[in-house]
């Protein structure tokens, strides 16, 4: 994470965008355009990220603006939270600095039929038994394996190879992005030494900020959105945190490699190494995609897979089915990939290349790729927060879909690094402060406590209510945190 502010040129354009000009760096194509608020932009500008946003506008074939969400800060190449699309007809790239090293990192909300106080009796007791059910922390291998060629399967086929396996139900898949896989997936693309990384992690959380969190409903703004997902105050809901572990790292790191060399190949000037590209229309960009498909397929996956291990826990700890407790998947969203989509721009229909990088898709009412029981409403938009604080269930808005590509914000963002926040907290610390708070909190290591703790984060209460306020995604209902589990 930078450590020194930023101070190019920032126009107002209302209460919740901010240009910065394409005057401001000789090659930027178009504007830049960050969502905050007044007291938001003032964080925002003490982190370099605003030149990110800059630099990124210098992508051959961009099309609109390259924005960031709210909850922005300094990234590898991209800033957490930017979003750009490019127009492969005329020249766009795709850049693995807009998905990033933890492909398809993302998040699904699974409801239940317990109240807070069932959860409660023996909240201690549950968060144990979870910790025990899901390996956490960085490595770590889990007990559901495959062989080398049931892998290139899972890569290929993602949440639907795990639920054909028997972990999970076929509607699952209808509640998750892309019904949990990416087509073009290409297994042969992905070396040898990802498929090693891989191996034995999937159904793992990993480590960082990925969790499994108990939650209960405690705010609810839409009523009648709120009963389609069978959510209401005291309604019990789990969250699960993790992406495509090492494998998805290993394809990143590799590929960024061989795209510095390919965008001087193709004779493509960038202000940062980091945002190294090809066209995508190219053998390398191609190159990149089939395997980038691959590591966002194994992330649903591990979803899936941590999912099942997630029921079996609670099955055994309620003595109840899975099904008798109503531990129904309501969705599953990405937070760091590049998709070819199709949006109206200018009058027409184009396909775009869009990439994500620490954001949410969030597609109106009435688009196709959204489940048809929610179709009416709008795709549903999973905003975890902190720890400490509060995680979101929102829709999706014709907003977004006219501005952003149908796109918002994907959590609080961090504003401490990792080495800031050790140095400001004891973990132990940490997780007793919880306790005081009525959460029970378990981590592979004080560090990582440490590392996660509510003081690392924007306010997520803050970063919600901006990209409510703004249009791009509407809020539906706030779950508040009664257990969680760290990497």
């Amino acid at each position: 994470m930078a450590d020194r502010a930023w101070h190019g040129p920032l126009d107002r354009l209302d209460d919740f965008r901010w240009k910065i000009p394409r005057s401001y760096k000789h090659g930027m194509l178009t504007d830049g355009v960050i969502y905050a608020d007044d007291a938001m932009i003032k964080q925002v500008l003490s982190d370099n990220a605003p030149e990110q946003v800059a630099n990124v506008a210098f992508l051959p074939g961009i099309v609109g603006r390259s924005m960031a969400m709210p909850d922005i800060h300094w990234g590898y190449g991209f800033p957490i939270g930017g979003v750009a699309a490019t127009d492969p007809d005329e020249g766009g790239v795709v850049s693995p600095g807009g998905v990033g090293y933890d492909i398809n990192c993302g998040v699904r909300l699974v409801r239940t039929k317990l109240t807070e106080d069932e959860v409660r009796r023996d909240l201690r007791g549950l968060v144990a038994k979870l910790f025990a059910a899901v390996p956490c922390g960085v490595g770590k291998s889990g007990q559901i394996r495959f062989s080398h060629q049931e892998e290139r399967k899972l890569v290929a086929e993602g949440a639907r190879y795990i639920v054909r396996r028997g972990y999970g139900r076929a509607e699952d898949t209808d509640h998750t992005e892309a019904n949990g896989a990416l087509d073009g997936a290409d297994p042969d693309l992905v070396s040898d030494r990802a498929y090693q990384r891989g191996a034995g992690q999937c159904g793992t959380l990993g480590s960082g900020n990925h969790f499994v969190e108990v939650q209960v409903v405690d705010e609810v703004y839409d009523a009648a959105a709120a009963e389609v997902f069978g959510l209401g105050v005291g309604s019990v809901t789990v969250m699960i945190h993790s992406g495509s572990r090492g494998f998805g790292y290993q394809i990143c790191d590799e590929y960024v490699h061989s795209l510095v060399k390919a965008a001087q190949r193709y004779q493509i000037g960038l202000p940062d190494r980091q945002l190294a590209c090809a066209p995508v229309n190219s053998p390398e960009g191609q190159r990149y995609l089939g395997a980038m498909r691959c590591a966002a397929n194994y992330a649903w996956a591990n979803r899936q897979a941590l999912m099942h291990l997630v029921r079996t826990a609670f099955e055994e700890f309620f003595q109840a089915s899975p099904d008798a407790l109503g531990m129904d998947l309501i969705y599953d969203v990405a937070h760091n990939i590049a998709k070819m989509e199709r949006h109206t721009v200018g009058g027409r229909e184009r396909l775009l290349c869009v990439h994500r990088k620490g954001a949410t898709r969030a597609f109106p009412p009435g688009h196709p790729e959204v489940p048809v029981e929610y179709r009416h409403l709008g795709q549903p938009v999973i905003i975890p927060g902190d720890m400490g604080r509060a995680s979101y269930l929102l829709v999706g808005t014709q907003k977004a879909m006219d501005e952003t590509f149908g796109t918002t914000c994907h959590g609080a963002g961090r504003v401490m690094s990792r080495g800031q926040a050790i140095r400001t907290a004891n973990g132990r610390d940490v997780a007793r402060r919880l306790e005081q708070q009525g959460i029970i909190v378990r981590g592979t290591d004080w560090k990582g406590l440490a590392e996660e703790q509510p003081a690392a984060y924007k306010d997520v209460n803050h970063v919600v209510e901006v990209v409510h306020r703004a249009g791009l995604s509407r809020k539906v209902c706030r779950m508040r945190p009664l257990g969680v589990i760290k990497g």
